[in-house]
């Protein structure tokens, strides 16, 4: 047994134990069974191509689809048919909008139509199985379903209409009917005969008058929706609107559902074992699928739908309390929702060229401390390069080698450190002497003529007689004069002397 006639056996066994179908049952709680083979094409729908159920031996299309001939089929569209010409304002929904029966019409409404894109599939496959016999290259050059079957139902056996047919240039590109004339010229395909061509002339009709039914549906949903859901319908459309209410069980269960939840609404759980799911799109729903996100880049999407979902709760709880009938929340969400993506496909800002920042005039301030010092200690002149580079004023220096020529050691190994007054410094302790301790030792060292060797003591040589010619012999102090001339040489000629005043000259 293959994989596809396993599936169908475990769904039918799930019909006999009493799951419900897509369709809801009728009002003697009977079902129809549409519903099981609804999710049966679903299924068989996800099979690879080489384990589909094979549609060239089915008797006639009636046989593999029997969606349009069915019960419900045909109460939905005759009740939609009744609801069109009747006109409904928002003042007529009061309570809960699950309790109104044409609610429940619109939830039937928009079930009915995922079960016409399964009949389509299925329609399409036993078109394609059908008619490869004739025309095999037509299933690759002509890629969507509907265009497929109105190509098969205008060319039938005769191949050679496709050139200048007016009626195929209103379903293929000029592209496309070019290719479809020349491959057509060299297929290798047998002609059908009568019965062939029937089955698939009324597969090809079927499969048109249940798309305008889709169609049709979807115009009075979008009508129907602008009084139970106004909000929620202007920001995602009044089909997504009605796909996310009939799968949330109403308006009001919708209303309390967060927005995490009402994006995952749709989502498709295919895990069938032993295929592959990497080509599915994980957490996306109908609010994903939607036109509102899908304007935007694919990698903007996902964000988009997280967004719009949370608008879309906001919405649907104002709906649910009957307020702003006329949509006004909705359009202001959706204005906030247009001005976000528009805020996220703006280009980034053109970087500014700066010019360089002015310098600085002075020089920054070095920092302080031990490690600058030892820094110091080593780039800077020793005490040697000091003397080496210094000279003595009015000297003849002496070359220090007779091949340099001019090249002279400087003080280094002189007496005196060239500078006009040098600080004196205690040999002993090598600190510097302040100029009050420098006079007071002065005073101490000076020397008088015919002093002893002995400090502040006159020699026996000395005395205190002095002959003049005026008074003659006369008692003087012999340290007196002494003792002036050594305050003069202090007071001008000391190492510490000063200048007293110094005058300016005027320019006449």
């Amino acid at each position: 047994m293959s994989l596809a006639d396993e599936l169908l056996a475990d769904l039918e066994e799930a019909g006999d134990e009493g799951e419900d179908g897509l369709y809801p049952e009728g009002e003697d709680g009977e079902s129809d069974g549409e519903g099981i083979q609804g999710r049966t094409d679903a299924v068989l729908e996800d099979i690879p191509e080489e384990m589909e159920v094979d549609y060239s031996k089915a008797e006639s299309v009636a046989s593999i689809a029997k969606l349009r001939n069915s019960k419900q089929f045909s109460e939905i569209i005759d009740k939609i048919s009744d609801y069109i010409g009747k006109q409904r304002k928002n003042s007529d929904v009061s309570g809960p909008v699950e309790a109104d029966p044409e609610y429940r019409l619109i939830v039937a409404a928009n079930n009915l139509t995922v079960e016409i894109d399964n009949e389509l599939n299925i329609i399409h496959k036993f078109t394609r199985d059908k008619y490869s016999k004739r025309f095999p290259e037509l299933e690759s050059l002509v890629p969507d379903s509907l265009d497929y079957m109105r190509t098969v139902k205008e060319l039938g056996n005769n191949l050679e209409k496709c050139k200048n047919n007016e009626t195929l240039q209103q379903i293929l590109t000029n592209a496309t009917i070019m290719v479809v004339s020349v491959t057509a010229s060299t297929t290798q395909g047998t002609l059908l005969n009568e019965d062939e061509l029937k089955q698939l002339e009324e597969a090809c009709d079927m499969a048109l008058e249940l798309n305008q039914s889709k169609h049709r549906i979807y115009e009075y949903v979008e009508s129907r929706m602008s009084f139970i859901a106004p909000n929620l319908s202007v920001i995602v459309g009044a089909s997504t609107a009605a796909k996310i209410m009939g799968i949330a069980g109403g308006l009001t269960n919708l209303s309390k559902m967060p927005a995490c939840n009402l994006m995952l609404l749709g989502a498709q759980r295919r895990t069938l074992s032993g295929f592959s799911s990497t080509s599915l799109l994980p957490h996306t729903g109908f609010i994903y699928h939607c036109d509102v996100v899908q304007t935007l880049p694919p990698d903007l999407r996902r964000k988009a739908a997280r967004l719009v979902a949370a608008k879309c709760t906001l919405a649907s709880r104002v709906d649910s309390f009957h307020e702003s009938s006329d949509g006004k929340v909705g359009y202001d969400l959706k204005e906030e929702i247009e001005r976000k993506f528009d805020k996220w496909q703006e280009p980034p800002p053109v970087k500014q060229v700066k010019p360089l920042p002015a310098p600085l005039d002075g020089q920054r301030k070095k920092r302080g401390g031990r490690r600058y010092r030892k820094m110091k200690e080593r780039l800077g002149l020793t005490e040697i390069r000091k003397h080496a580079n210094r000279m003595t004023f009015a000297e003849i220096e002496d070359d220090a080698y007779q091949e340099d020529l001019g090249f002279s050691l400087g003080q280094l190994g002189k007496s005196g450190s060239g500078r006009v007054r040098q600080a004196q410094v205690n040999e002993a302790t090598k600190a510097r002497i302040s100029k009050s301790l420098q006079r007071t030792l002065q005073k101490q060292s000076m020397t008088y003529g015919g002093k002893s060797t002995v400090r502040d003591r006159s020699s026996g040589t000395s005395s205190s007689v002095a002959f003049t010619p005026l008074q003659g012999l006369e008692i003087v102090n012999p340290q007196a004069a002494e003792k002036k001339v050594a305050e003069a040489n202090q007071k001008y000629f000391s190492n510490m002397a000063e200048f007293l005043k110094v005058k300016k000259e005027t320019k006449m």
